[in-house]
């Protein structure tokens, strides 16, 4: 059997990732999508901790970023405004970090530029790739960048209670390494809090929906470690879901890159098109997300307790 027919196979799970849907089905989801999300009704928001006293430590996430236009600045603005009033020094780049086709040339315009004031504050940024990254060179040029502190196509770090786990979630990323890795890993650590980025969703009510490929690879890993959070983006929307087997997924592609309608599902705690970015308050019982737009207002509030059903 040739390489790239085994790749296939055992890539078949995958094919969810919506990375080659076809013209009409991505058409026929949006028009789904936007069709639930007139009809979604005002979130009650839930109430959350303004005392600082108990932070164990704050970090940003955020995705879809790399457009390097007006809306992308818009939101590092606003990072920038959120990072006076509540220093984080972290920020998770969820993948897609330069459009269209992850020239690395651009990354001044896109990065370097837009996050300066960031970058001078001592802020560290670490990034996944995306399926925009991998266009030019496989985004190799950014897993080197040092700028994205990527210690490969996978890795790990933690800060203080938590331990961050960053994956390619591309079809053409290790899977079968990379399931391993997770698992020991995941296994390995005895941090608090676990938290695994990605760039493509899990769960998702926007326009690619959930991913069954995805679902059957990462969440059983999710639930036997005690993985409290996934992070990604792909989906140009903003979406947090209640707990799923302990796992809150929270998607914030709305870094920039022009954005696409999403609806809700059963599991769904709040939902919306905005562009924005993601804060998240770490406690030692708690996580507090709050969903922040360009008017530097919350626009979404909620909890992820360091052990749920």
């Amino acid at each position: 059997m040739s390489l790239k027919r085994r790749r296939f196979l055992i890539l078949g799970g995958l094919s969810g990732l919506g990375l080659t849907v076809a013209g009409k089905t991505l058409f026929d989801r949006a028009t789904a999508s936007s069709q639930r999300a007139i009809s979604q009704p005002e979130p009650i928001i839930s109430e959350v901790s303004q005392s600082a006293k108990d932070l164990v430590l704050r970090f940003v996430a955020v995705a879809d970023t790399g457009a390097g236009d007006r809306n992308q600045y818009a939101v590092a603005d606003a990072m920038n405004r959120h990072y006076d009033r509540s220093p984080y020094p972290i920020v998770l780049l969820a993948g897609d970090n330069i459009y269209t086709n992850g020239e690395f040339e651009k990354i001044k315009d896109v990065f370097e530029h837009p996050y300066g004031k960031l970058l001078k504050q001592g802020t560290q940024f670490y990034a996944a790739l995306g399926n925009h990254d991998i266009r030019s060179q496989n985004g190799d040029l950014q897993v080197t960048y040092p700028g994205f502190r990527m210690k490969g196509r996978r890795y790990t770090f933690r800060e203080k209670s938590v331990q961050f786990f960053v994956l390619e979630t591309n079809p053409s990323a290790d899977w079968n390494g990379q399931i391993t890795w997770l698992d020991k890993e995941l296994m390995r650590s005895d941090a608090p809090w676990k938290v695994v980025v990605g760039h493509h969703p899990i769960y998702s009510s926007g326009v690619y929906g959930t991913d069954a490929g995805l679902v059957s690879l990462l969440t059983p890993l999710f639930k036997k470690h005690g993985v409290q959070l996934y992070i990604n983006g792909h989906e140009h929307s903003y979406e947090r879901t209640r707990s799923i087997d302990g796992t809150t997924y929270l998607i914030t592609g709305i870094g920039g890159a022009h954005l696409r309608p999403v609806g809700r599902s059963t599991w769904t705690e709040y939902s919306t098109s905005r562009f924005g970015f993601s804060s998240v308050a770490v406690y030692g019982d708690r996580l507090e997300i709050s969903g922040i737009g360009t008017d530097s207002q919350v626009f979404d509030k909620g909890i992820v307790p360091l052990k749920s059903a």
